[in-house]
């Protein structure tokens, strides 16, 4: 079937269970920003590939609601006819149907798919246009959806203590302890990749992100109930677990939040959808309104951490320098795709033998393409790679000891001048966050700007954040911290950076039609004292190791301390990738590290 002809037998469904419209949000019963195949209701529906949107359906028009990452992406991929496209901040699904929602209609929610937050917001407008919020029991969509994929049955594995730093049994008692400051008799914990963290597993039930489709429940006496399918607990993961973890299927998750009664069980509102709430509510239970513990304690990595992120570091640098050198020599003799390219990349990384997959679909883009951000290629979208364009590669690996993630942009033949003046505007402000020296307390927003200076000052700007956090083994996009304009969508509250935390570095340019430009390293948050400083402060040390186009570069739009950093950078990068690759290779990235002439 067509998207018109889903959209169409949607509608159809809707009127069948008394409803005038429904919600539909790109996300999964743990609110995840990745799902898996079974979740894709917003892609079935419309036909949009992207990581972030929603939709409303009426029964006489429809709106798709995107924010500025997908500006062109989503016109590209859904129907105008269909479609009415909203973009985010500005505009909000509640807002619209303040708007459009008429007096007296039904709108319909899968309360397992939404915050508690966004019920209460869009219950408040939909009254006051003298309407109705009505949470269905059973999706429309999977009323419809008959080849909807099922979910993954892919076994769970252990994550070694050699390489999490730290047991499971010590992560739960200090959920434990943080249960006894709260006065709570247990912590609900839904999101997947705490669940991976907290009791050391990993999955196979979302593409890209090595998480298991499940739910936890932590005791304030440091047992818990882990939720999940039994055939993914192998004897190895069971024992891994031990007796204090009690094992029960996931489909009975919901039946045992309403056995709390007389409880207090803390759950944080902005990861455990609104079901949830409601059954605990409903069983007699108390909700504190509390962020799930293990958040802030899995992003601040640990030193065992730390260290694994570096290997896969190295090992991906070594990759992604091989990568550089082929697309260098093979791009401008043609006959390379994106999807060539991309695949290109994939055989190098694999080449060492313990990729365990892609962080993300890497993002393979060229001539315009490169302006969408968070382009996807398909057989359908694939252009040659041709000279006079840019090329841009953003990827990253799964290793057991490390998630990476980097962009690197390449032009096939000779840059423009203004390609060159835009790359160096994106250089400066990457290095203006990478070499920041800031107090505890700041957040990402405050250094936000740092990155966007060199841009706005020629009257510049892109439309997406600067900076994410990035997971153990674990998610790519990973919270609470980010590096983001406070009105970034998804931005959430401002957290503070903290010693540990892991970040991405990608300011960007793009060029709607012809080109795009970002360049990417990951940071770790460290302390560091300024010599003769009176206080401790934080900084960045940089963890990603790649050489940055050297032909890109307008050496006089460069400070001389921007001079240096590059230097110092490509020194490094020289020096710690050498040993891994072989002669031709380690010739070409000493040429491309050779020091930037003052």
């Amino acid at each position: 079937m067509t998207a018109s002809q889903n959209l169409a037998a949607l509608r159809a469904q809707l009127a069948t269970d008394r409803l005038d419209g429904f919600v539909v949000p790109l996300t999964d019963e743990h609110m995840s920003e990745y799902v898996g195949g079974y979740a894709q209701r917003l892609a079935w529906l419309t036909g949009f590939g992207g990581s972030a949107g929603s939709a409303v359906v009426l029964a006489d028009r429809a709106a798709i609601f995107t924010d500025g990452r997908y500006t062109i992406q989503v016109r590209e991929q859904v129907s105008a006819t269909d479609w009415e496209f909203v973009g985010v901040p500005e505009h909000s699904v509640a807002g619209w149907l303040a708007v459009h929602a008429c007096t007296g209609a039904r709108i319909g929610y899968d309360p397992w798919l939404h915050t508690r937050g966004w019920v209460e917001e869009a219950r408040a407008v939909l009254t006051a246009r003298g309407a109705e919020l009505v949470a269905v029991a059973r999706n429309p969509i999977d009323a419809v959806w008959h080849d909807r994929p099922a979910p993954s049955p892919a076994p769970l594995s252990v994550q070694p203590e050699a390489l999490a730093g730290e047991s499971s049994a010590a992560k739960r008692a200090a959920v434990a302890d943080w249960l006894a400051e709260q006065g709570a008799d247990a912590v609900v914990v839904p999101a997947l990749d705490s669940i991976a963290w907290l009791f050391n597993v990993r999955g196979r039930d979302v593409a890209r992100t090595p998480v298991a489709l499940s739910y936890a429940v932590i005791h304030a006496d440091g047992t818990a109930d882990l939720f999940v399918a039994p055939d993914k607990v192998t004897p190895a993961v069971a024992e891994h677990l031990g007796n204090a973890v009690h094992l029960h299927p996931r489909d009975t998750f919901a039946t045992a939040l309403t056995r709390f009664g007389g409880q207090r069980v803390a759950i944080d509102p902005a990861l455990a959808v609104a079901a949830i709430f409601d059954a605990v509510e409903a069983g007699g239970g108390s909700a504190l309104p509390l962020r799930d513990p293990t958040i802030v304690a899995k992003a601040c990595k640990n030193p065992v951490e730390i260290a694994g992120h570096r290997a896969a570091s190295l090992r991906d640098g070594a990759a992604v320098t091989r990568f550089l050198r082929w697309i260098a020599d093979a791009a401008p003799r043609g006959g390379q795709t994106e999807l060539s390219a991309a695949a290109e990349l994939l055989r190098f990384r694999e080449k060492s033998g313990i990729l365990r997959d892609l962080s993300f679909d890497t993002i393979s883009a060229t001539g315009p393409n490169g302006a969408l951000p968070h382009y996807h290629v398909t057989p359908e979208s694939n252009r040659a790679i041709e000279c006079g364009h840019l090329y841009l590669i953003d990827s990253g690996g799964q290793y057991d000891d490390g998630t990476t993630d980097l962009t690197r942009v390449v032009p096939v033949g000779t840059p423009t001048p203004e390609m060159r003046d835009r790359y160096t505007r994106v250089l400066k402000g990457h290095i203006a966050l990478a070499t920041a020296v800031f107090p505890h307390g700041t957040t990402g927003a405050q250094l936000d700007a740092l990155a966007r200076a060199p841009l706005w000052q020629a009257g510049l700007d892109y439309a997406h954040g600067t900076g994410h956090g990035v997971g153990s083994f674990l998610s790519v996009h990973e919270g609470p911290a980010r590096i983001a304009k406070p009105s970034y969508p998804g931005a959430g509250p401002s957290e503070p950076l903290r010693p540990g935390m892991i970040l991405s570095n990608e300011p960007g340019y793009y060029k709607a039609g012809e080109y795009g430009i970002r360049i990417e390293n990951l940071l770790l948050v460290v302390p560091r004292t300024p010599p003769g400083g009176e206080a401790e402060m934080l900084a960045f040390e940089t963890l990603t190791l790649a050489p940055l186009d050297r032909d890109l570069i307008e050496i006089t739009l460069l400070t001389t301390a921007e001079l240096m950093w590059i230097n110092d950078y490509h020194q490094q990068v020289a020096t710690s990738l050498a040993p891994l690759l072989e002669q031709e290779d380690r010739t070409w990235l000493q040429s491309r590290c050779s020091p930037v002439a003052f």
